[in-house]
């Protein structure tokens, strides 16, 4: 019998947040859904994190996946527009946790490594491969298939670290639950 994971992969953005969800049935990858949530740019801040929010907590709802895979974040030469992208990887995480998903994060070189085959890979290339490898009609939209390419390299990732006993950001934290109270933490 084979073993069975759905992965649900997410490339925040501030005006475009990506998401992909593929199934993992042994070695075999399946295309499940994937999409773009278009965030209005004309709302304030919270808001604009909201829209993120809600629609990954809808997604999650939709294809009920059993882990998560998120790009991480690297320094931008614009430090505010990094400071934004953070914040919208981080209404992206509060989705995830929400529906307590195990969150494994990939850089950007990782997953166009395990994708392409090269790091340093452009997007045209990511979307032709990952039209390739979920054997898929047409290409997906550039911020569909970075998301789709974050879960194809957890997929590719995830049995190696399985055997390997490397665990999830959610499974590393979880001793370090604190209770809040009253504003202040409880230990």
């Amino acid at each position: 019998m084979h073993s069975f994971m759905r992965i649900l992969g997410v490339d925040p953005g501030l005006r475009r947040t990506g998401f992909g969800v593929i199934d993992l049935v042994g070695s075999r990858l399946t295309y499940v859904a994937s999409g773009t949530i278009v965030v209005p740019t004309d709302i304030t801040l919270p808001l604009r994190l909201k829209v993120i929010l809600d629609n990954l907590r809808q997604v999650i709802e939709e294809t009920q996946p059993d882990v998560a895979a998120l790009e991480i974040v690297f320094m931008n030469t614009n430090p505010a527009t990094t400071l934004l992208l953070g914040q919208a990887r981080g209404a992206a995480l509060c989705a995830l946790a929400d529906r307590d998903l195990a969150v494994h994060e990939y850089s950007a070189l990782q997953i166009k490594k395990s994708v392409v085959g090269a790091g340093r890979a452009a997007k045209e290339q990511v979307q032709l491969m990952v039209q390739r490898l979920l054997s898929l009609d047409g290409v997906p939209a550039p911020d569909s298939a970075d998301a789709l390419a974050c879960a194809i390299c957890h997929a590719h990732v995830s049995p190696m670290a399985e055997k390997l006993g490397v665990t999830s950001y959610q499974q590393r934290t979880a001793r370090g639950r604190t209770r809040v109270r009253g504003g202040r933490l409880l230990g």
